[in-house]
């Protein structure tokens, strides 16, 4: 697993190095004390996580994530725990290191880590043609129309796709599983939500009803909606 740091403490950068040394199938592949000096290696190299602090001289952790198209996944690090509510947002992030912590910490992450990208590697979800797709869910595979689906929802690192036979819910990002789906169909309206469009009932305020249930939209994403539904 090729990973990078990107922490502008010295004695950060050597615990973190210290720590990957121990790991075998972590390879590092570079270590930068700024964000932006880090952009050359991700689009040069296949790099599969990243080691991020927050605070950093030329721009946050944070914010640098949000200029990242497909971001790696990430494992947050800083002094100050206040920020783990704010990196929720992001479906990458993995888990969040509070500085000083101890080996053992670093290692209930990366086994974390571990555990997504074996999921990854295994690509629980195969399609067999635009209509229709299987899905792995503890090896029962599903057969799934794209047109039954109502929505998908995600919670952490866990999807709920809900359709009108079943509800299932699997390990997954849904930056990963929209790419899956049909665009004509399907249109992400929070940052939590994938939905097929097809199966609006109504929308009142900021909510979408599909089949009585509620659905945020998300500020963001409601103009895209409407231009979707040609709504004016």
């Amino acid at each position: 697993m090729n990973c990078i740091i990107i922490e502008d403490e010295i004695p950060a950068q050597r615990i973190l190095k210290s720590y990957i040394e121990k790991v075998s199938y972590l390879e590092l592949r570079g270590t930068f004390n700024a964000a932006l000096k880090a952009y050359d290696i991700l689009n040069s190299e296949k790099i599969d996580l990243i080691f991020l602090d927050i605070n950093l001289p030329d721009i946050s952790g944070l914010s640098f994530l949000r200029t990242l198209k497909n971001p790696p996944t990430i494992i947050m690090t800083t002094a100050y725990p206040d920020y783990a509510v704010e990196s929720f947002e992001f479906e990458t992030i993995i888990d969040y290191l509070v500085k000083p912590f101890s080996l053992e910490r670093f290692l209930k992450a990366i086994q974390k880590t571990q555990r997504l990208q074996t999921k990854t590697v295994e690509k629980p979800i195969e399609k067999l043609s635009p209509e229709t797709l299987f899905l792995n869910v503890d090896k029962t595979f599903y057969k799934i129309q794209f047109q039954d689906i109502f929505y998908v929802e995600s919670e952490r690192n866990y999807l709920t796709l809900v359709s009108k036979q079943q509800k299932l819910s699997f390990i997954g990002a849904l930056r990963t599983w929209k790419e899956k789906l049909p665009e004509q169909q399907f249109i992400q309206i929070h940052k939590s939500f994938v939905i097929n469009k097809d199966h609006v009932d109504k929308i009142t305020g900021n909510e979408v009803y599909i089949h009585d249930k509620r659905i945020p939209i998300g500020r963001t994403f409601k103009a895209k909606l409407f231009e979707v539904l040609d709504i004016t």
